[in-house]
């Protein structure tokens, strides 16, 4: 029996995708039987005309008997569902005008959704590129007020906390202060820059990353006096060396000292991306931490849990032993400030985006619903212009369900065929994004559209053609079918009802736009208030370029070379001012201590102070404002050295008194405050300015060298002469570009910037998806009400009332839409109260102004059918039936 059966199923299978040959048999079997019964009806003395007719009659129709067969030995499921589809790809066809808007609006609003889950994909919901990433956790301080220092740890505390720790079956860390072209290969005729980083040498292991190319790190050469070795990144190794597969266990002069290639990393491994977004990383050395010992905090720290430990486990160990490190520190003041925060690092390296991303993803979530209002407004048009074709189908023995059905998979294809175009444009859209290197957002070159990504993309085109294909379908089966055949004329109830329906849509299409538009309002004069705050320095008509920089000079012939760079670089013309420093603002940093000299202060209340090593005529170059005192100058050879302080430490350690003489600590030395500058935004434009200080090269040792030269003429003029000056100096300096300082302030505010212009673009395509319909809605009731207007013309209303009528009606839907989003729009800005900078969530200028442009924008889109029914001619429309 159950052999029976299947057999049964296979043949009905096979039926299925055979039906030419099989159907031809049937034709051949149907016309035999039929020409005997013609012939027996001859024979009985009928004529041959009666005997075919009589005989027709007793078959009951080759049609129905030939779908009665089929449905017998065939599939009758799918050869329906097949017949719908051949159907609906005819008509499709055949209104090819229709079909192309509706596909390019969709490949609009599902693209716009598969590009930005990809992001948020990426970003937040796949795994790090690493093996079992998840046990994988950022270990940091939790002060926040001193930047990398106050997030990082010294060498001696990190040995031990490796040597006492029971979670983690590693513990590994890199140098968090390495600034970029820190490093210069020196075998080419022109010394080439390169980035590299110092690593621990069990950081790849930890990480899980194994080479492509020879090996990673030994023991040994993470020890003093080793021979030097790196392991070089994958678009170095093409970029430089050519993929030359020989560059292992070959030595390449770096900085002049011939250092060792023992690896090549996979193309899959961008530390950037995921520790340092928007730095370009060429190779990795050894961290050697016997030569660290006497320096500060320095290495950012991370594990990899033992198989079983939970982060919560894990964090109760690291609340035990970070403040009770029982090492001989040499530095033991440092242990006191010694806290652990253990976060995975998955949600250490994207978690501050969450919000961002999630406010992004609902902005494309609303765009794909004006999308599918706008779909349904379209077909529901369409389907009322076939109401007689559906009335008819019904007449002749279709259910209500095939119809619904039928209008179904229309919108299934056409959700389809969007869908392919949109997941085409986000795979161009996350190309482009992949690349875009100055854009500080972390795993960026990892994006891609994935398995994941495509299978999003086949739930909302589904999702979609059921959204605006329902109602549409379900109206046109609830119609009544007298109605529909007896409709003549334009004017009908039923064309009303439809009508209705579409207004109805586009009141809740208005109210989507008038969302998306506040909130992109908000965002963006929020970003613009961003572009106006004070920074404490002017980046306009300031660049900067990084020196070749040997730390091992004497402070001495330190300051005569940085002098004559100095004087050099003045002396071109052009050139205003120039000066020199080892950090940048907003880009890496580090702090120090500073204390009043002689007072005691409470536990908590002395805060890390951003600590910048410069040269004479630094400030001035940067733009910083100097508020009372002087800069530094070249002879400045005063016990105990200057200093100079922001307005925020003055105030902290000398409120109310003049700072100017004064003598503090900083760092363990005495220094003597000469001036006070205005405060600078050391770490981002949004924070607030912490402690900073000054120091002059000639009594401290700099961490790197960034010349900054302000001038009026651009970099790219200027750059060539920069550049022959400095080779002039240093026939060694790398060939290195001279870049915008705003460049530095622009990449500090990259993924703001990024996320306004996207919510910006949405809102954009949202306000014209919006137009659309409310023309598409005002267009259609013209068109059906044209006899009436040609009667009101006719009985003496003029071309303007006309007009007003039209634009009447098109405001009061907007008006409707207007009062529901703004609602909804105060609901929505508490969503993104936390992402907006010196801006309300109740902006009342925002929320006018975004209402004042929607209703412009819908009083143009209901302008052009008023203008044209207000041209009908009387005579032509009352002759219309």
């Amino acid at each position: 029996m159950a052999d029976g059966g299947m057999r049964r199923r296979w043949e009905r299978v096979r039926t299925f995708f055979h039906k030419g040959p099989m159907d031809a048999e049937l034709d051949a079997e149907m016309a035999a039987h039929l020409e005997m019964a013609i012939e027996e009806n001859v024979r009985s003395g009928m004529s041959p005309e009666e005997g075919r007719r009589q005989a027709m009659v007793r078959f009951g129709g080759v049609q129905r008997a030939r779908e009665e067969q089929r449905a017998a030995r065939g599939l009758p499921g799918l050869d329906v569902l097949a017949q719908d589809l051949r159907y609906t790809v005819r008509t499709l066809r055949r209104d090819a005008g229709f079909t192309l808007v509706a596909v390019l609006i969709l490949a609009l609003g599902i693209g716009a959704n598969v590009a930005v889950f990809s992001v948020v994909n990426t970003l937040l919901l796949r795994p790090l590129p690493f093996p079992e990433a998840q046990r994988l956790v950022r270990i940091a301080t939790v002060n926040p007020t001193c930047g990398e220092s106050c997030r990082t740890y010294s060498t001696d505390a990190t040995r031990e906390f490796q040597e006492r720790n029971r979670s983690f079956t590693a513990v590994t860390g890199y140098f968090a202060f390495t600034g970029p072209n820190n490093f210069k290969l020196t075998d080419r005729a022109v010394p080439v820059p390169a980035t590299a980083i110092l690593v621990m040498g069990n950081f790849f292991q930890t990480l899980g990353v194994q080479p492509v190319l020879g090996r990673l790190f030994l023991p040994e050469e993470t020890l003093h006096a080793s021979r030097p070795v790196a392991v070089l990144s994958y678009p170095y190794w093409k970029r430089q060396f050519g993929g030359d597969r020989g560059i292992v266990g070959r030595a390449v002069s770096f900085n002049g000292t011939p250092v060792t290639v023992i690896g090549v990393l996979p193309e899959s491994f961008d530390f950037g991306s995921v520790f340092s977004p928007g730095t370009r990383v060429d190779m990795f050395v050894p961290y050697v931490m016997s030569d660290y010992e006497d320096d500060g905090n320095a290495l950012a720290l991370m594990g990899r849990l033992k198989p079983g430990v939970t982060l919560e486990q894990a964090q109760e160990e690291a609340n035990r032993l970070f403040p009770k490190l029982d090492t001989d520190l040499k530095h033991p003041e440092w242990k006191a400030h010694y806290t652990a925060h253990l976060m995975g690092l998955k949600e250490y390296v994207s978690g501050k985006l969450r919000r961002s991303l999630i406010v992004l993803w609902c902005a494309v979530g609303m765009i794909l619903l004006i999308v599918c209002v706008n779909l349904s407004n379209l077909l529901l048009a369409r389907a009322a212009a076939r109401s007689k074709e559906f009335a008819m189908r019904t007449a002749l023995g279709a259910s209500r369900g095939r119809i619904v059905r039928q209008l179904l998979i229309e919108s299934l294809v056409l959700s389809t065929a969007g869908a392919a175009l949109g997941l085409g444009l986000a795979e161009g859209v996350i190309a482009w994004l992949a690349h875009q290197g100055s854009l500080a957002l972390p795993l960026l070159s990892s994006l891609h559209v994935d398995g994941t990504a495509v299978g999003w993309t086949a739930l909302i085109a589904v999702t979609a053609a059921f959204l605006f294909g329902l109602m549409p379908g379900l109206r046109m089966a609830s119609g009544h079918l007298q109605e529909a055949l007896k409709d003549s004329g334009p004017g009908s109830s039923a064309g009303r009802r439809h009508e209705n329906v579409r207004a109805a849509l586009v009141i809740g299409e208005v109210a989507l736009a008038c969302v998306l538009l506040v909130g992109a309002g908000l965002l963006l004069r929020s970003f613009l208030h961003l572009l106006d705050v004070d920074l404490g320095f002017r980046p306009e008509h300031a660049d900067t370029i990084t020196l070749d920089f040997d730390d091992s000079q004497k402070s001495q012939a330190r300051v005569q070379q940085w002098q004559e760079i100095v004087r050099r670089v003045e002396a071109i013309p052009g050139v205003e001012t120039a000066g020199i420093t080892d950090n940048l603002p907003l880009s890496r940093n580090r702090s120090w201590g500073i204390h009043a000299k002689g007072v005691e202060y409470r536990p908590g209340e002395l805060q890390g102070t951003f600590v910048f090593i410069v040269s004479p005529g630094y400030l001035g170059a940067i733009g910083m404002r100097l508020v009372e005192g002087r800069d530094f100058r070249w002879d400045d050879s005063n016990q105990p050295p200057p200093v100079i302080v922001n307005e925020t430490v003055a105030r902290a350690l000398w409120s109310g008194k003049d700072p100017i003489g004064r003598i503090a600590e900083a760092g363990g030395t005495d220094v003597r405050v000469i001036g006070v500058i205005a405060d600078v935004h050391e770490t981002s434009v949004e924070g607030a300015a912490g402690w900073q200080m000054y120091l002059p090269v000639a009594a401290f040792g700099p961490e790197g060298a960034d010349l900054v030269v302000r001038s009026a003429l651009p970099a790219g003029t200027l750059g060539g002469s920069v550049m022959a000056t400095l080779r002039a100096i240093d026939p060694g300096q790398p060939a290195t570009q001279l870049r915008p300082l705003q460049g530095v302030v622009d990449h500090s505010m990259s993924s703001r910037r990024f996320f306004v212009l996207l919510v910006g673009i949405f809102a954009g395509l949202g306000l014209l998806l919006a137009a659309l319909g409310i023309y598409g809605v005002i267009a259609y009731s013209v068109t059906r009400q044209t006899q009436e207007i040609g009667i009101r013309m006719a009985l003496g209303a003029s071309r303007g009332r006309v007009q007003r009528a039209v634009l009447g009606r098109t405001l009061k839907l907007v008006g409707v839409g207007l009062a529901v989003g703004l609602m909804a729009s105060l609901l929505a800005a508490r969503g993104i109260a936390s992402l907006l900078y010196g801006t309300q969530p109740t902006d009342w200028m925002t929320y006018v102004g975004m209402a004042m442009l929607l209703l412009a924008v819908a009083a143009v889109a209901g302008y052009v059918p008023a203008w044209r029914a207000s041209r009908v001619n009387p005579l032509v429309a009352l002759r219309m039936n």
